[in-house]
């Protein structure tokens, strides 16, 4: 069974630890766009001010976009800091500490991680009540191979590499799969990918934890054979010209739910008004974001020093559905790119998360009775993305239930969310 805790396997590349401390904690807004509103003052928030997480990955942009185009300012949120975080770990250990012990309110984080620290099974045994408040986007993240492979051209089917991976094992090579947290969405998707192929995580791989800027420069020394991770870091290694992409996430399962806003669930409850402006703010940066005609202002913010540093190069082209895969094809996908509001993006479905935690019950993360749906309604507000959606004129885009149904994926399997069960024993590789 995966074990979490504080020593799990970490390849570094001379960066900080997970329980480093923040990196960046951004000034002054940089946009200064104005906004004529008038805040009822019955729905002032209590606080103007709200730290938040955030890692290098596009699937930020909504909260980077918040404060530098002033859309949490819009409603009150004066005081809102949008700190880089050195890791997945940095983010779980200042969401534990709080703002109150020099940590953060909330964060751009992982889906399944607000209910992880909720139980405390990566928390060592601290349960920190959280929520999630939205999701963040759909789609946008990549699974790479080294060069090693490149002779196989290895796309959803993960089955080639069985073969190879039996043969460097007979070698002697130690091979690896780098994730970005146990239990979290690119451990999902990677996972279940190698699976699919007949390929065990556990058994004929090892799989690891790297951080998401660090990715390329780990691949570049040679420390990992294959990794999932959000953008721009996909698109950056084909630049680089130091492996290739596989595939892009919604290949896998297109429209699929990737990061989520989650807050520190005391401080929502103690600041209700504030909560709701904040995810006011959230939505409209998310609308803001998927608009074409502000793609490109989008993606020259996010390669700025203080926010990804990384050239405007390697984040543009993902972000307007354009894949360069790294192998001679270049193929536009713009059903598969990123999505932050469009087609629900934003809306937190219960369903969603259903599926997260049943993929962590199937790799030992957590217990098979587990009462996922009762973790479900205790974390998952859609009922305050409700409120927020109709409060800035969006009352349109409210989903009629909580589950978006049954999903199929790229492999034929389905997951019913009325049947968690009937899914995970349709599945040949688990830890059950």
């Amino acid at each position: 069974m995966p074990r979490f805790n504080r020593r799990q396997f970490l390849i570094t590349a001379g960066a900080a630890t997970a329980g480093s401390l923040l990196l960046h904690s951004c000034g002054p807004i940089n946009d200064q766009t104005q906004f004529e509103v008038e805040i009822d003052p019955e729905n002032a928030p209590e606080t103007p001010t709200a730290r938040l997480g955030f890692i290098a990955l596009t699937d930020a942009a909504p909260l980077i976009i918040g404060r530098e185009k002033g859309f949490f300012a819009k409603y009150g949120m004066t005081d809102v800091s949008v700190e880089k975080q050195a890791s997945w770990g940095t983010t779980r250990d200042n969401l534990v500490l709080g703002s109150r012990g020099g940590g953060i309110d909330g964060a751009h984080i992982l889906t399944p991680m607000p209910y992880l620290i909720s139980e405390g099974i990566v928390t060592d045994g601290r349960r920190v009540p959280m929520y999630i408040l939205a999701r963040l986007n759909l789609n946008g993240q990549g699974i790479c191979l080294s060069n090693d492979y490149r002779d196989l051209e290895i796309g959803v089917d993960s089955t080639p590499l069985k073969e190879r991976f039996a043969e460097r094992r007979a070698a002697g090579e130690d091979l690896r799969a780098a994730m970005t947290f146990p239990g979290g969405t690119h451990d999902c998707w990677i996972r279940y990918w190698l699976a699919a192929g007949g390929i065990d995580p556990d058994q004929e791989i090892s799989t690891i934890v790297v951080p998401p800027p660090q990715m390329v420069a780990n691949m570049r020394v040679g420390n990992m054979d294959t990794f999932c991770v959000g953008e721009p870091w996909p698109l950056q290694l084909v630049n680089q010209d130091i492996g290739y992409n596989a595939l892009t996430t919604g290949e896998l399962w297109q429209d699929h739910p990737e990061k989520a806003l989650g807050m520190r669930a005391d401080w929502v409850d103690e600041h209700p008004k504030a909560a709701r402006a904040l995810l006011m703010g959230t939505l409209e940066a998310q609308i803001w974001c998927s608009e074409p005609e502000n793609v490109e202002e989008m993606c020259q913010i996010l390669s700025r020093r203080a926010w990804f540093n990384v050239p405007f190069d390697d984040i543009i082209d993902r972000s307007r559905g354009i894949y360069d895969f790294g192998i001679g094809e270049v193929r536009e996908m713009p059903d598969l790119m990123q999505k932050y509001w469009r087609d629900n993006a934003s809306y937190p479905f219960k369903s969603h998360e259903l599926w997260f935690l049943t993929e962590n019950i199937r790799w030992g993360y957590l217990p098979p009775d587990a009462d996922i749906k009762g973790m479900v309604d205790r974390v998952n507000r859609e009922d305050l993305w409700r409120e927020a959606a109709e409060a800035i004129g969006q009352g349109d885009m409210i989903p009629e239930s909580t589950s978006r149904g049954p999903e199929t994926f790229f492999d034929g399997k389905v997951f019913d969310p009325e049947d968690p069960q009937d899914y995970l024993k349709s599945l040949e590789i688990t830890r059950i």
